[in-house]
């Protein structure tokens, strides 16, 4: 069984574009630091991931998958028994981490009906970099009355490294995502506390007619304006940002809800505001180790699930 190409996706030729898995409008300051694609020129690799999912006969299954290493996904399991048929994807990368000239690219599609979880095997490490930046896109899609659940495990970015993320979700009014990304300060055991030169990943949310519902940056340069100032971390060592992004509840019940779940969190500052157009709710939560930081989005996370699907977090025994 196979699904009709998306419009979002050519039928053709559209893995060898340059622009498929590199933005053609990263912001400037991204640019300058980006060396121009050239035939024999690259260090890092394309890695392109693209999976279409689909209720088959009671579950969620894989009914398109295609892969390009450094990128790669095991075989869907089913592994919550509150849900077994949600369709749990564990993302892989070959390799140590990403390089300077990395490419990846993710497009996930939940199809009307489906459920779906992904998530990673481990953290996203960005190595120094001479020249260059690492690029990730992330491109999700929840058709009508699907669930899809983007929860990867953190970014470190080393010391010297620069990196640029771009998430594009595409959400049915009909439809629930519960996307999470956590940045960690660097490899703080051998004084690599936010020492890397960049870090910028960007969120926008639209609806199926392209319609903009709400944007959202992370935007860093320690060596420019240190990530400890009180204008944005502060203290705090660790960053983490869940969004709720649905209608099937209303988006200040939502809000007050993660609120309330957070209230006895330990060890981080946390707090949830109402996303634009009442597609939803966000929380951001700041802390000093990744453990506090874990606890808070699961936290999150399964006080979302409870009042959106009416079951809690399974426990996915990684670590």
């Amino acid at each position: 069984m196979s699904l009709p190409a998306p419009a979002w996706r050519p039928r053709t030729g559209h893995r060898d574009d340059v622009t498929w898995y590199t933005p053609p409008d990263l912001p400037a300051e991204v640019a300058a630091l980006a060396l121009p694609e050239r035939a024999g020129r690259r260090a890092g690799k394309v890695g392109l991931l693209e999976v279409d999912l689909s209720p088959v006969g009671g579950v969620t299954r894989a009914v398109r998958h295609y892969q390009r290493t450094p990128l790669f996904l095991f075989r869907p399991i089913h592994v919550d028994p509150a849900r077994p048929d949600m369709a749990f994807l564990y993302l892989l990368q070959s390799g140590e981490g990403m390089v300077h000239g990395d490419r990846y690219r993710i497009d996930v599609r939940a199809a009307p009906g489906a459920a779906v979880h992904v998530t990673s095997q481990s953290a996203t490490k960005v190595f120094r970099m001479p020249q260059d930046i690492a690029t990730q896109v992330v491109h999700l899609h929840a058709g009508p009355g699907a669930v899809l659940e983007y929860l990867p495990d953190p970014v470190i970015p080393f010391a010297g490294s620069r990196f640029y993320g771009r998430t594009t979700v595409t959400v049915d009014p009909g439809a629930t995502v519960i996307l999470a990304e956590t940045l960690l300060p660097g490899r703080v055991a051998s004084g690599e506390a936010h020492a890397y030169d960049l870090y910028w990943s960007e969120v926008h949310a639209r609806d199926p007619d392209g319609r903009l519902l709400f944007a959202d940056t992370l935007h860093l340069t320690p060596p420019i304006a240190h990530p400890g100032s009180p204008a944005r971390l502060g203290p705090y060592q660790v960053h983490a940002t869940v969004h709720v992004i649905t209608q099937q509840a209303p988006a200040d019940e939502l809000c007050n809800l993660l609120a309330a779940a957070l209230a006895g969190a330990h060890d981080v500052l946390a707090g949830a505001s109402e996303l634009p157009a009442g597609c939803g709710a966000s929380v951001r939560v700041l802390g000093m180790t990744s453990a506090a930081v874990a606890a808070a989005v699961r936290t999150t996370w399964d006080a979302a699930r409870r009042r959106l699907i009416g079951v809690p977090a399974p426990d996915l025994r990684k670590g």
